[in-house]
């Protein structure tokens, strides 16, 4: 990229950054310290606010960089991300969103543990919400260094490295700083920017097919070499069986992943009812709905404009595709148009990953010291305060998540967030739904839900072509290959949902009935609700 690029990029990430530091610190100056400060910025914000900032918190790198990517190397098939991450929403709006917000405080484990004995239960799906949170961090982290190493021209691995390193640290001043109700401007700022920024090459793209659809497709299905098979099902998941059964599992795990996601569950508890958590998601489903609709739009645009070669050669993973379209929709790589709608595009994508990065942090840091840290502490030890030890775990989220994040560099991030989405799947989402509907459920029950899907799942991504034995592997020089799917959904989940069966039958505990009563109660008419 020219000098100019990367002067006019980098001076719009300074601006965004600088905004949101403000942000940020306006808002630490007027804290209280108290833990629903902190987790639930006092539970103030309207049901639009909190909407867009659930945009915010969704619409993240992978699929702002990662969906159209994937469907500018693949045409129809990668459209499923679209599509999956879209109708998740209908499952979070009609299961979720409202019985959660009137069941909860601060996290998953707040709904499990108003039925179950809390120190077990809590343990566990604290473990889970941090595993979950790690590995969507860890995507976010690989779509940063793409985007810096495209600015300065694909060379410098010592760039990328910084950037990593560098978004890390800030996510850990935005939330140690600012808490829930800084990160929550900072979402809000974000969605603005990225569907401003999507409305615009959205319309660039059609103004250069003068309207016609129909020629953006078929000039995408002839710039892939593929011809209309570009077009039709198959080119990534329908070579043989397991391509097969690995799309089955990835739009599983999509659907079923959004509501186990610890970052999306925590932003119900921000607003003041559960009336205002659900008119929180018709907004965000609104604002998601459009916004997916035009990343189609973009990944076929990218093929026919940019070319899926020129894709590839940029970033294997197709991270790349967005910057690159606007690049060529503003006159080249030469032109004072292309410099602006590539730096412009930059900086969004760059707000974006900072952005969804706070939200991740703050979730998995509330897991640590609302659920693990308040479990494991021994009784006699002198407490610290929950939000003390949530800034300490921020640091220590964050560590973990720049050292995995300089080793998943060259994956697609929409690939990574799949994972993420298939653990939420197989550990969150069975516990949440017995623990909202079974009246039988038990803490025993409830605890193996957990465990049956977590460890299944980790462990076969573990084994899967996407750690060892493959060229594209994170370490392609071992063979530890012993489950042929790339995402482990079409397994774990449904383990996920046996464990807690079986938990719960061979459990020598009776069902706390009156407990239910309660809680059923509590969860549809909001009575009792914090």
């Amino acid at each position: 990229m020219t000098g100019d690029h990367q002067t006019l990029a980098l001076l719009l990430f300074s601006t965004f950054v600088a905004v949101t530091l403000g942000i940020t610190t306006w808002v630490g100056r007027h804290r209280h310290g108290s833990a629903e400060e902190f987790y639930a910025g006092g539970r103030l914000f309207s049901p639009m606010e909190n909407g867009f900032a659930i945009s915010g918190d969704y619409m993240s790198a992978a699929s702002f960089l990662g969906i159209s990517g994937l469907i500018a190397l693949y045409g129809y098939d990668g459209m499923l991300y679209s599509v999956g991450f879209l109708v998740a929403w209908l499952v979070v709006l009609f299961l979720v969103a409202e019985l959660v917000r009137n069941c909860g405080r601060f996290t998953l484990a707040d709904v499990v543990a108003a039925r179950m004995r809390e120190r077990p239960v809590r343990i566990a799906a604290g473990t889970s919400s941090v595993t979950v949170s790690v590995l969507y961090l860890v995507a976010q982290m690989v779509g940063a260094g793409s985007l810096v190493a495209l600015l300065l021209g694909g060379t410098s691995e010592a760039a990328r490295t910084w950037t990593v390193i560098g978004v890390g640290a800030l996510m850990v001043i935005y939330v140690s700083l600012g808490g829930m109700r800084a990160t929550t401007w900072i979402q809000i700022v974000k969605a603005v920017l990225l569907l401003g920024g999507t409305v615009a090459l959205t319309a660039l793209v059609l103004v250069r097919f003068h309207g016609d659809v129909d020629r953006l497709l078929r000039t995408a299905a002839e710039r892939s070499g593929h011809g209309e098979a570009f077009l039709a099902p198959g080119l990534a998941y329908g070579g043989d069986w397991v391509s097969r059964f690995d799309f089955i599992s990835l739009g599983l795990a999509l659907v079923l992943g959004t509501a186990g996601l610890p970052h999306i569950l925590s932003r119900f508890y921000t607003v003041p009812t559960a009336r205002a958590a659900r008119r929180s998601v018709v907004w965000s489903i609104g604002l998601i709905g459009g916004f997916y609709l035009m990343t189609i739009v973009l990944g076929f645009g990218a093929a026919a404009l940019v070319g899926p070669d020129a894709v590839r050669a940029s970033n294997a993973a197709g991270n790349t595709a967005v910057p690159l379209l606007a690049l060529d929709l503003g006159g080249g790589a030469q032109s004072t148009g292309g410099t602006v709608l590539f730096a412009v595009v930059a900086a969004v994508a760059f707000a974006t990953i900072l952005a969804v990065v706070a939200g991740i942090t703050l979730a998995s840091s509330a897991s640590v010291a609302h659920d693990l840290y308040a479990s494991l502490r021994r009784r006699h030890s002198k407490p610290r305060s929950e939000v003390a030890v949530a800034r300490v775990a921020s640091v220590g989220i964050g560590a973990v998540a720049i050292g995995l994040g300089l080793l998943a560099r060259d994956l697609n991030v929409a690939f990574l967030v799949g994972l993420a989405f298939a653990v939420a799947a197989s550990a969150n989402l069975p516990v949440l739904l017995y623990s909202l509907f079974w009246r039988g459920f038990t803490t025993r029950g409830a605890v193996w839900a957990v465990y049956g899907g977590l460890v299944p799942s980790v462990v076969l991504v573990l084994l899967s072509p996407v750690v060892s034995g493959s060229p594209q592997s994170l370490f392609p020089g071992l063979d530890l290959q012993y489950f042929p799917l790339q995402n482990p959904g079409l397994v774990s989940i449904p383990l996920g949902f046996l464990a807690g069966w079986l938990g719960t039958v061979t459990s020598p505990e009776p069902p706390d009935e009156a407990k239910h009563a309660e809680t059923e109660v509590r969860s549809l008419t909001g009575a009792g609700a914090v």
